[in-house]
């Protein structure tokens, strides 16, 4: 008798790593990044990836002065926010303000949905320590456009909140909160919009939208733009453009950058000498971010603005 054929077995799927995929979008501390690999974890991106598709949703839903008048509004509110406050305020501390003011720059800058704000304060200082070089997640002299643009967050790697790197944020729970839950925000906002919208069809016919014209173009459309528009400073700012100063990296300097980023595109400024909350050192370099922090400080919202010292425009190339 001949023996029959080996059994062959069936490989089943990493079922707990799918279950920590589907919970880190609900809870982004309560299951752990699984280590540092640099693959993308397709589950977890699914949410992006969507927020890319339900924009196609303007060809259903039409389109009215009132929804891109939203969608424009909170472009500029939220990138007011992620520039001023994110960046300049909860990474570098380029300024101080009250608790109040904090917080609630943090929210308007957790609704960019761009993750928490001690997650993105902690990569962004890591990325001033490593520019450029094989630790540095999205430089594209290492990593290529692509992935220095729209890959690496996406890694498990790079899931995680590197708490060590923020002990100074690290010390409000509400802040703790707002970066554990970073969903939470988001969530909420999209809600408001369809509401929004819905409201207005029922008793402001005149404005011709709908909740679900309000969600597309308020939350998606808006919210897409916002994400591609800034993450270009990783994945362009380091390519195109002009270098004023001397740096261990490829920053460079792109006006275009700059408008549409409220002043973020004074990237090679900024890389030189980044404890300045401006960003734009020569009075023509545009720097709307830079103006608003201004206003604030005038009307006592926040104080310290930290400024160029004149030993840094000497330094600049000729």
């Amino acid at each position: 008798m001949t023996a029959p054929p080996p059994r062959t077995r069936t490989r089943r799927p990493d079922v707990g790593a799918l279950r920590a995929s589907l919970g880190r979008w609900f809870d982004s501390s309560a299951v752990a990044g699984r280590g540092a690999g640099d693959a993308i974890d397709w589950v977890r991106a699914l949410p992006f990836l969507a927020m890319h598709l339900a924009c196609f949703a303007v060809l259903w839903v039409g389109v009215s002065p009132v929804a891109v008048g939203v969608a424009i509004g909170l472009y500029a509110v939220r990138m007011f926010a992620i520039t001023g406050f994110y960046h300049r305020y909860f990474s570098h501390r380029a300024f101080r303000t009250g608790r109040v003011v904090q917080f609630v720059f943090a929210v308007i800058g957790a609704a960019c949905v761009q993750r928490g704000p001690l997650w993105w304060a902690a990569h962004h200082r890591d990325h001033h320590r490593h520019a450029d070089t094989a630790a540095d997640l999205h430089s594209p002299r290492v990593h290529g456009f692509w992935w220095s643009h729209a890959g690496w967050f996406l890694t498990d790697g790079a899931f995680a909140t590197r708490s060590e790197r923020v002990p100074d944020l690290c010390r409000f729970p509400e802040l703790r909160w707002l970066d554990r839950f970073d969903l939470a925000v988001p969530v909420a906002l999209a809600g408001f919009l369809y509401a929004l919208g819905a409201a207005l069809e029922r008793w402001v016919p005149q404005a011709h939208t709908s909740g679900s014209q309000m969600l597309v173009w308020g939350f998606f459309v808006s919210t897409i733009v916002l994400f591609h528009v800034t993450v270009s400073i990783n994945s362009l700012a380091h390519r195109f453009g002009r270098r004023r100063f001397d740096t261990r990296d490829d920053s460079r300097n792109n006006g275009w950058l700059a408008l549409l980023t409220f002043g973020e595109g004074w990237h090679n400024n900024h890389h030189f000498f980044p404890g300045s909350a401006r960003q734009g050192f020569r009075w023509w370099e545009v720097d709307l971010t830079w103006y608003g922090l201004k206003l604030m400080q005038s009307v006592g919202l926040i104080w310290d603005l930290k400024t160029v010292p004149a030993w840094v425009m000497t330094k600049a190339r000729a």
